[in-house]
């Protein structure tokens, strides 16, 4: 999940779905941010989806997505592993989506 999160545009499109009203969205929605070709954020969420940080369902000619929840617990609670006092405060917490 973080290899697929390493690409910024990958990590903005995660970000931008998240953000989204409903917690979804479709990919009209968020393609006009981006100065990329279609083709190119297709594969971008095609990353996102097969890490398991998205889901996705298509909806007559476009297909929605969202952000896995369980995939950023895990992230986060990877980033939470037990490092001394000094790192594991318990100001670590699981982002809500």
């Amino acid at each position: 999940m973080f290899k697929a999160l390493g690409d910024p545009a990958r990590l903005r499109l995660l970000s931008l779905i998240a953000c989204h009203p409903g917690g979804e969205a479709c990919v009209c929605d968020i393609s006009e941010s981006f100065d990329l070709a279609q083709p190119t954020i297709s594969h971008h969420l095609k990353v996102l989806r097969e890490s398991g940080l998205l889901g996705c369902e298509r909806r007559g000619s476009w297909v929605y997505y969202w952000v896995v929840p369980e995939a950023l617990q895990q992230l986060s609670a990877t980033l939470c592993v037990d490092a001394g006092p000094a790192v594991n405060s318990g100001a670590c917490s699981v982002p809500q989506v």
